[in-house]
């Protein structure tokens, strides 16, 4: 729903909570960079390679970005920046797609990335999505893919070297005639493309060298790729040493280092998405845009995973007057909301590890796709007797959740790229006769008494929502004829599982509020919200 506003310009956030809005948001967490380099260095590679394709092996050209520290200190972490992975696939390849019925083709990119230090060793995973690309009609197919890395941190003195390894190319494969509406359905598929670096790859893949410390030869010891929030210890294909092979203090000084977005504190505006309007999304009068954060359970494994801030762009409709009521005058308020990623209606991706059946870890890398827009309905009473105001607010949200990545006790399990559950996670719905179908519901309360400041949740100022939520059973798990679908099912899927989200402070577009010595502020230069919000469990 979207109308014109005839509302004065948008108040302080003590007067401004009018209406509501919720968003069920994740964000994998991001790890700020600590380093004290002196400078950055350009490292650019063109590598060759061999992917693994129905009609055989194929050549692939693989060009790797990204910017690194010239120096970095002794246990100091780095994140290497504006890393980009561009993959020029043979005509050969296109042909192979085309034979599967597909136009268009959406890709995810899995670089490893060996890490070294003197003559230990550490794998770091560098992920990335590309936007959707048409299928020539001859000649290759390039993809160029983006994404966040790894922080990773050198255990002491000693050249810090990056090289490139294995690679993972999940291609989602849509047709021609497919309409934007019919995203949720099946279309030609998907296909996993394994890349092997060519035995004659320039420098075995060597990618950059970062000198790490005071130019010293450095101990033994493993260097750290440490992951998002969630993950602990060494990398997969670390080398650390024996325990035999230091005193017990030594050791525990040497392990890796697994760095964070701790929640409890307020994210840097470095580390969260951008969240603002562009010539795709153009804002109206009535646009807002908040970040939220926050945690979600996962009752089956006995653990919660953390949401991190991540972006919802809103249109706020108009109060329309509700139905009569001899102590309330009654307001319905109708918005819609959109997860802001990318130039997609989904989360950002995001981890949690679990024991599955009490002592298997299983982690997992994830998405929250939405299926429909976010409907967010608000009723307004207000009470003749005091004008003590009570908003409360539903919001329905359709969002299947698609599982990227999975690994079980610490060994990597190919899902494919059509992982999900088989429909939206699900909630009882209060009024079910007029909403019905499979969706989440989360809910939010806010009041204000005439002269003080509102309290609860509400749309403009934001706040604490909460639900609880069936997770689906799953399907389209596994590649090569293994089927995944019973093992996430069994460790995840079921009834009962509580989620607390907090909303910020909402930027309204056009009437922004910057701060000053007299105002709190909701938007920042750019029209970005200015508020992060902290997760609460």
């Amino acid at each position: 729903m979207k109308a014109k506003s005839a509302a004065a310009p948008r108040p302080s956030r003590a007067r401004a909570r009018t209406t509501s809005i919720a968003a069920f948001v994740v964000l994998a967490a991001l790890v700020p960079s600590t380093a004290s380099a002196s400078g950055t260095q350009e490292a650019e590679a063109e590598l060759p390679y061999v992917c693994a394709f129905p009609s055989g092996q194929l050549p692939a050209t693989v060009r790797v970005s990204a910017g690194f520290p010239e120096r970095a200190g002794a246990g100091e972490a780095f994140t290497p920046s504006d890393v980009t992975t561009t993959v020029e696939l043979p005509a050969r390849a296109v042909a192979d797609l085309a034979a599967r019925d597909a136009a268009e083709v959406r890709a995810a990119t899995r670089l490893d990335v060996g890490v070294a230090q003197n003559a230990a060793t550490a794998t770091a995973t560098w992920r990335g999505s590309a936007e959707p690309v048409a299928l020539p009609e001859s000649g290759p197919l390039t993809l160029v893919a983006g994404g966040d890395v790894p922080s990773v941190a050198g255990q002491g003195d000693g050249d810090l070297t990056f090289s490139a390894g294995a690679l993972a190319i999940d291609l989602a494969l849509d047709a021609a005639d497919r309409a934007p509406t019919d995203a949720a359905t099946a279309g030609p598929g998907s296909l996993t493309v394994d890349c092997a670096l060519a035995e004659d790859a320039p420098g075995q893949g060597l990618l950059a060298t970062v000198p790490v410390g005071t130019g010293g030869v450095a101990p033994s010891g493993s260097p750290s790729a440490p992951g998002p929030a969630g993950t602990s210890g060494a990398p997969d294909g670390g080398q650390q040493d024996g325990p035999g092979d230091r005193e017990p203090e030594r050791q525990s000084e040497r392990s890796p280092k697994v760095l964070e977005n701790t929640p409890g504190a307020a994210a840097d505006r470095d580390d969260v998405p951008p969240c603002r309007y562009d010539e795709q999304h153009p804002p109206t009068d009535v646009s807002l845009n908040a970040y939220v954060t926050g945690y979600a359970n996962v009752k089956k494994a006995k653990g919660a995973a953390y949401l991190p801030p991540s972006c919802v762009l809103i249109e706020q409709g108009l109060p329309e007057p509700g139905p009569p009521d001899p102590e309330y005058l009654i307001f319905d308020t109708l918005s819609y909301g959109n997860f802001h990623y990318r130039e997609r209606e989904q989360t950002p991706p995001f981890e949690a590890t679990f024991l599955s059946f009490d002592f298997t870890p299983v982690k997992a890398t994830m998405v929250l796709e939405q299926t429909g827009p976010l409907r967010i309905d608000s009723r307004m009473k207000i009470r003749l007797s005091d004008f003590t105001t009570i908003t409360d607010t539903y919001v329905r949200a359709p969002l299947v959740l698609h599982v990227l990545d999975l690994e079980v006790n610490g060994t990597p399990l190919d899902v494919g790229s059509e992982c999900r559950t088989e429909t939206s996670l699900t909630s009882e719905d209060p009024d079910p006769a007029n909403f019905p179908g499979d969706h989440l519901v989360l809910y939010g309360r806010g009041e204000q008494i005439l002269g003080l400041p509102a309290t609860g949740y509400l749309l403009l100022s934001g706040g604490t929502l909460s639900g609880e939520t069936a997770i689906p059973a799953f399907s389209g798990c596994g590649t090569d004829g293994e089927d995944l679908d019973r093992l996430l099912t069994a460790s995840v899927s079921g009834p009962g599982n509580h989620i607390k989200q907090v909303q910020g402070q909402t930027c309204a577009i056009a009437a922004p509020v910057f701060p000053s010595p007299t105002n709190e502020g909701q938007c920042t230069e750019d029209l970005q919200p200015y508020e992060i919000p902290v997760a609460e469990r």
